[in-house]
């Protein structure tokens, strides 16, 4: 869909992407309003260890008009604000806090990138909180 370009490194905030362990983003573009859905429509692709090739991706047909919404777990282990969602999607999950908060089947999802998904992480001694 998109390749990401004009990304500076950041620390952790509400409005970085996580892009490794302890490492953030800023997209510096109007990529930074994307919503939060737990149903979404794209999903940001950091899986390259190029950052050239870092892109956001479609992941169902997306209209003129359409808001552009990713699911914030995606890539984020542990959210600097977590919030209440309000998607009203039949799988909301309510509180979003981060990856790390995730049941082992919603972390399955296709839409999680790595800095999201709990093989990426070396989990030797934190035991994650289950939902």
């Amino acid at each position: 869909m998109s390749v990401l370009k004009g990304l500076t490194r950041s620390h952790k905030a509400y409005t970085s992407v996580q892009c490794g362990r302890n490492d953030h983003i800023e997209l510096n573009s109007d990529l930074v309003y994307i919503n939060h859905s737990c149903e979404p429509n794209v999903a940001f692709d950091l899986s390259s260890p190029d950052q050239c090739k870092w892109h956001l991706r479609a992941l169902k047909d997306i209209q003129p008009g359409d808001t552009l919404t990713f699911f914030y777990p995606s890539t984020e282990w542990d959210m600097d604000q977590p919030f209440n969602c309000e998607c009203g999607t039949q799988t909301c999950l309510g509180m979003i806090q981060g990856a790390r908060y995730l049941s082992k089947k919603t972390s399955k999802r296709a839409y999680m990138s790595a800095p999201g998904s709990r093989s990426w992480y070396q989990r030797e001694t934190e035991n994650p909180p289950r939902r």
